[in-house]
């Protein structure tokens, strides 16, 4: 059955799409009440977000757009140092798309929400006109377990932890819009796990960043910029599965750049880089994880390359930004 623009006149069709799929799924005391406004109970600091997500296709090797907004607003939160709590999910649902699409990805949703921990609390629809697709804004609210990580904390000497593998997300995505059958499978995931092993180690965190569209390269430049000092990283030790470093040499594409949705790095005094990285290693999602390099004086990211030389990493420009999410 497809979605029609009566499933957004706010009469039966829209209730029916509601409770049977969405209340199905995202079941919970606040949002069961179907109030106007969800009620809630926070401590202390928050940490809040928002975000939109349009991802083409819908469905891929790894996961779908339901599971990308779950995790993408969680990992946003997570990475200002907060548990996430309460999530919002509004759907834009162009005419023609399936209902059992939708289903699947309410589902998808529950289940990263239910593995990050956090709950659906409020939620919206509309229905437009188009061809059957489907796009989800979402909010999401978080209390602040550990103070003061900040992208501008970085210190001259401090150790950068890369969480894993660069490029799956993209890969995956190119791959599903390209009908090149592999096995490369999107990293979409929550970093709950990384964040919490972090701060329960005591590890005095100074950055988190989750490396998502514009790749590494774009997010130490960001640090670079905020933090008013170098980065420098190092070739030989940025993990890249043999996989994506194939697709990658036949596509011309540089996994530097290349969108990643369960992924992120840590910037932590030198002292204590080896038990953060322990502490990322036995984290789920985090067990390929390395220390890249290093914040250093001067401006700007360089890469000191396998053949010992030096590479410097710029912002790339919007044409040349692959456009995966």
């Amino acid at each position: 059955m497809k979605i029609n623009m009566s499933h957004g006149s706010g009469g039966k069709q829209t209730g029916d799409l509601i409770n049977q799929i969405f209340l199905k799924h995202f079941d919970n005391n606040i949002l069961n009440r179907l109030e106007d406004a969800a009620v809630l109970d926070i401590k202390g600091k928050i940490a809040y977000t928002t975000d939109s997500f349009v991802v083409t296709p819908l469905f891929f090797n790894g996961g779908d757009i339901g599971k990308l907004a779950v995790c993408g607003t969680v990992n946003d939160i997570s990475m200002m140092g907060a548990i996430p709590k309460y999530l919002t999910a509004g759907f834009i649902i162009e005419e023609g798309a399936e209902i059992e699409d939708i289903d699947k990805i309410a589902l998808s949703m529950k289940l990263a929400a239910e593995e990050a921990g956090i709950k659906i609390v409020a939620g919206d629809t509309k229905v437009i006109e188009g061809h059957g697709g489907i796009y989800i804004n979402t909010s999401g609210i978080g209390e602040i377990a550990k103070e003061g990580i900040s992208i501008s904390s970085c210190q001259k000497g401090d150790a950068i932890i890369l969480s894993g593998n660069l490029g799956d997300h993209h890969a995956a995505i190119m791959s599903g819009r390209m009908e090149i059958e592999n096995n490369i499978k999107s990293d979409c995931a929550p970093l709950t796990s990384i964040v919490k092993n972090l701060i329960e180690s005591n590890i005095d965190v100074h950055c988190m960043r989750d490396v998502t569209r514009g790749g590494l390269a774009t997010v130490l430049n960001e640090i670079s910029s905020a933090s008013s000092c170098g980065v420098e990283i190092y070739e030989a030790v940025l993990p890249i599965s043999n996989e994506v470093k194939g697709f990658c040499s036949i596509l011309g594409l540089d996994p530097l750049y290349m969108a990643n949705e369960g992924k992120m790095i840590a910037v932590v005094p030198d002292n204590q880089a080896e038990t953060a990285l322990q502490a990322v290693r036995k984290s789920k999602y985090g067990e390929n994880a390395q220390i890249i390099g290093r914040v250093v004086d001067g401006s700007g990211v360089t890469m000191v390359t396998t053949l010992q030389g030096s590479r410097i990493l710029d912002v790339l420009y919007g044409e040349g930004l692959p456009r995966i999410c």
